[in-house]
């Protein structure tokens, strides 16, 4: 599963969380640059938008948020910390720990 993650200028410990539950980092844009506070053309095959919401502005969350529902992409946004986002990706549910799954390297499961 690959995310696309808007906000925060520096991401920390949260590759290394989103890799537990078997998601990559497919791209990350700090929001504070004008170019990226207007719409982005695509996610460009993101399964999952996750918004910081500390570092953005209303109207770039609107904009991000719209772009998802345009494309179905799921989106999550909370604080930009490990325990806020963890707690964001259980509630989605669907977002799980892969690297034991059997069906890992055939993405049955995805």
């Amino acid at each position: 599963m690959n995310a696309y993650l808007v906000g925060a200028d520096a991401l920390g410990n949260i590759p290394q969380l989103l890799a537990e539950h078997g998601i990559s980092v497919q791209k990350h844009v700090s929001g504070r640059n004008v170019a990226h506070q207007r719409k982005p053309p695509s996610l460009n095959g993101a399964d999952l938008l996750i918004l910081f919401t500390d570092f953005l502005s209303h109207n770039v969350m609107k904009a991000y948020r719209e772009l998802a529902n345009e494309e179905n992409v799921r989106f999550v946004a909370c604080r930009r910390s490990v325990c806020a986002l963890s707690q964001s990706l259980e509630k989605i549910g669907e977002v799980r720990d892969c690297t034991q799954c059997p069906n890992q390297k055939s993405k049955k499961c995805r």
